[in-house]
C-alpha cells in the first residue's frame, strides 16, 4: 500500500525494520543514539551546536507547535499568525488555548503571504514580539517564503516561530543564517521520511534560557526540556516513542545520502507527475503551476453528480493507493501527497490507478470537470 497523504509518509524497508524490536529508553546505548539522531535533525536545520539545540517530544506536531508557543511568548503575549490556511487557523487556535493572542493578518486562499503585507502589519502594532509562520501549507499546497519573511521580521526586532512540519527536510532552511527564528516545529513522519510519533523543535539556546518560567505546562516547557539535556549523560526526559527514534535513525543516515537538494528534486518531480497526469484525467489542480508546491497537490472534485470522496478513496484504496478522505479547501477537493519513499514513475502508476477509480464511479475524461462551489465548514 503506497500513503500518497502528505504524512505519514511510505518509509523505506530499512526504517521500518529498525521498528522490529524492543528497546530501553534508559539504556545507555539508546540514550547515545537519541542524541546522535537529535544531532542529526540539528545538521538537517544548518543549526551551529553552539547557538542551537533540537528538543525531542513524543507525539505529533500540534504539540511541540504549543511548546513552541507556550515556551517562547510569555502568557498574554501577541504574535501575529498569517491566515494562510487550515493548519495557520490550527496555530491560531492553539496560541488561544495556551493564553496567548493570535493576531490574523488575511492572506487569500490561492496567494502567497507578501512581504510588504506582514511587514506592514508589524509595523502597525508594536505591541506583536513574534510572528508565527506556517512554511508548507498542506491545507492549500502553497509554500511561503518563510527564509525572506523571517529577514523582514528580523529587520524590524521581531521574534519567529516556524511550522516546518511538511516542509523540513526539502524546502530550504538554514537556521543560522536566520537569527530572528526562536523556534522550528518538525516531525518524523514526513520529509524526513521516518515514522510517526515523534515531532522536534529546533531552537536557540539563548532564547531557550531567556524562556523559563513561560510555559505554564511541564509537559511543554522546551526550557525545562532543555536544562535536562545539560546533565551529563543526559537522555529522554519523560519516556520518548523509541522505536521511532530508532527508525528515524536509519531515516536520517538515507537522508544523508540523497541529500535535501535531491530529496527535493524528487518531490518535485513527483508533484509534477500528479499535476499533469489529473490534468489528462480532465480534472483540474486546484493551485496554477506558478502557486503549486511539492509537497501536497488538491485536485478541485469532478462536476459529476456521482462524485464522493470517501467512494473514491475507498476505489483508489483497493487498487493500493492510500489519499486523504477530507479536504482543507472550502471548494470541494481531493489531496494527494507527493513526499515518502517512492518517485515519478510510481506517482504515474497511481494516476492510472485514478482514472480506474472514477471510472468505477462512472466518470469519464469528458464527464469530469470542477466541480461548483459549495460553502461547506473546513476541517478544524
Amino acid at each position: 500500500m503506497l500513503l500518497l497523504i502528505p504524512g505519514p509518509v511510505t518509509t523505506d524497508a530499512r526504517v521500518k525494520a529498525a521498528m522490529a524490536q524492543d528497546y530501553a529508553p534508559w539504556d545507555n546505548d539508546f540514550r547515545e543514539g537519541y542524541r546522535q539522531v537529535c544531532d542529526g535533525v540539528l545538521q538537517v536545520a544548518q543549526g551551529s551546536p553552539d547557538e542551537h539545540v533540537a528538543l525531542a517530544l513524543p507525539g505529533c506536531g500540534h504539540f511541540a507547535v504549543e511548546a513552541a508557543i507556550r515556551s517562547f511568548v510569555p502568557p498574554g503575549g501577541r504574535l501575529l499568525a498569517p491566515s494562510t490556511g487550515a493548519y495557520a487557523a490550527r496555530l491560531q487556535k492553539l496560541a488561544g488555548e495556551a493564553g496567548r493572542v493570535a493576531v490574523p493578518l488575511a492572506v487569500g486562499a490561492t496567494e502567497r503571504l507578501d512581504p510588504a503585507a506582514m511587514a506592514a502589519a508589524l509595523e502597525r502594532d508594536p505591541t506583536l514580539t513574534h510572528v508565527a509562520l506556517v512554511y508548507s501549507e498542506t491545507g492549500s499546497g502553497i509554500c511561503h517564503d518563510v527564509p525572506e519573511l523571517a529577514r523582514i521580521a528580523h529587520a524590524l526586532g521581531r521574534r519567529v516561530i516556524v511550522d516546518a512540519v511538511s516542509a523540513f527536510g526539502a524546502l530550504p532552511l538554514d537556521v543560522s543564517a536566520l537569527p530572528a527564528i526562536d523556534a522550528v516545529v518538525l516531525t518524523a513522519n514526513k520529509c524526513l521520511e521516518g515514522l510517526p510519533g515523534a515531532a522536534f523543535v529546533v531552537a536557540r539556546r539563548d532564547r531557550l534560557e531567556a524562556a523559563r518560567g513561560n510555559a505554564g505546562s511541564w509537559s511543554l516547557d522546551l526550557a525545562d526540556i532543555y536544562q535536562h539535556t545539560l546533565a551529563p549523560n543526559a537522555g529522554p526526559r519523560f519516556t520518548p516513542p523509541a522505536p521511532t527514534l530508532a527508525a528515524l535513525a536509519v531515516a536520517l543516515d538515507l537522508y544523508r545520502q540523497e541529500g535535501r537538494e535531491g530529496r527535493l528534486a524528487r518531490y518535485t518531480a513527483n508533484m509534477r507527475a500528479l499535476y499533469d497526469g489529473v490534468s489528462e484525467l480532465g480534472l483540474s489542480p486546484y493551485l496554477s503551476r506558478e502557486l503549486q508546491g511539492p509537497i501536497v497537490v488538491n485536485v478541485h472534485a469532478p462536476d459529476a453528480p456521482t462524485w464522493h470522496l470517501q467512494l473514491f478513496v475507498d476505489a483508489l484504496k483497493a487498487r493500493g493507493y492510500v489519499i486523504s478522505n477530507f479536504t482543507n479547501t472550502e471548494q470541494p477537493t481531493f489531496r494527494v501527497g507527493c513526499i515518502g519513499a517512492f518517485g515519478p514513475d510510481q506517482m504515474r502508476q497511481a494516476v492510472t490507478a485514478m482514472g480506474g477509480a472514477l471510472r468505477d464511479l462512472g466518470i469519464t475524461r469528458e464527464s469530469a470537470g470542477v466541480a461548483p462551489f459549495l460553502p461547506q465548514p473546513l476541517i478544524a
